[in-house]
């Protein structure tokens, strides 16, 4: 919290904040344009705002895009505001804010998402492959041999073995990446791709979440939406042992529908 408050202090930082909030994947050229100071000088306000995990950034080629962190912000509100306010996740609305605007172009990713986990990197291997862990935490099993070419399914935990949503496998490297797609071509539906980057954060676990193309706006408010409760109960579960006391938002479900309905 104090890496956060420390942070936030600053009003550069904070014009750095809400510039991201409004277009996300900024890069520092971009970012520089919009305060009279130099790059230098804007490297290391970002390098506060990024210690204090208020942003993200992932390479493309030679630049490097930042984007908007709000989960510090969220725990801020969580452990001095939520108590006196409803509905409980409208902190979470900065997120759908700066997804809608990140869909800018086809090549930026639509929707970034990194949280730290007190774990190992085996641990949230296993936690995004192992079928009765994510059962845990997400509400579905996702079942798959985890195989390049490999088909995956969103498994309802009734024992039915219905899918609710499923897709292809395309790359893996475990226990460090992972990328499928959401939605199977050969069904004629639109897929999304999803990567899972797992790496080691000094003695825990970053964990990063691009979701890109999306097929439609409702879609993308849907992820921004379901990532963070999906994560946030996967955190939990390692660190804790517990998933959280809210059920985790099936956001997939609701990709699928909006496919099935031409969105």
């Amino acid at each position: 919290m104090d890496k956060v408050f420390k942070a936030l202090a600053d009003p550069t930082r904070r014009r750095l904040l809400d510039s991201l909030r409004g277009e996300g994947g900024q890069t520092l050229g971009r970012l520089c344009a919009g305060l009279a100071m130099t790059r230098q000088t804007v490297t290391q306000h970002l390098a506060v705002l990024h210690e204090a995990n208020l942003i993200s950034s992932v390479r493309h080629g030679r630049e490097k895009w930042h984007y908007l962190n709000p989960v510090p912000i969220d725990e801020v509100r969580q452990r001095w505001i939520a108590p006196f306010e409803q509905p409980r996740l409208r902190a979470l609305d900065t997120i759908r804010q700066h997804a809608e605007e990140a869909h800018m172009t086809t090549t930026k990713p639509d929707f970034v998402y990194v949280t730290y986990i007190h774990a190992t990197p085996d641990q949230v291997w296993q936690a995004l492959t192992d079928a009765e862990l994510t059962g845990a935490y997400w509400g579905h099993h996702n079942v798959s041999d985890w195989q390049p070419g490999s088909r995956w399914d969103h498994q309802r935990t009734d024992g039915s073995g219905i899918a609710d949503a499923g897709g292809v496998v395309l790359e893996t490297a475990p226990p460090h990446r992972l990328v499928m797609t959401f939605g199977d071509p050969d069904a004629g539906a639109d897929a999304s791709t999803v990567t899972f980057l797992i790496e080691p954060h000094q003695d825990i676990v970053r964990l990063t979440v691009t979701h890109v193309d999306l097929p439609s706006a409702e879609d993308l408010e849907a992820a921004s939406a379901g990532w963070p409760a999906v994560l946030a109960n996967l955190k939990s579960l390692l660190e804790t042992g517990h998933v959280l006391p809210q059920a985790p938002w099936e956001m997939h479900t609701d990709l699928r529908a909006a496919r099935q309905t031409g969105r």
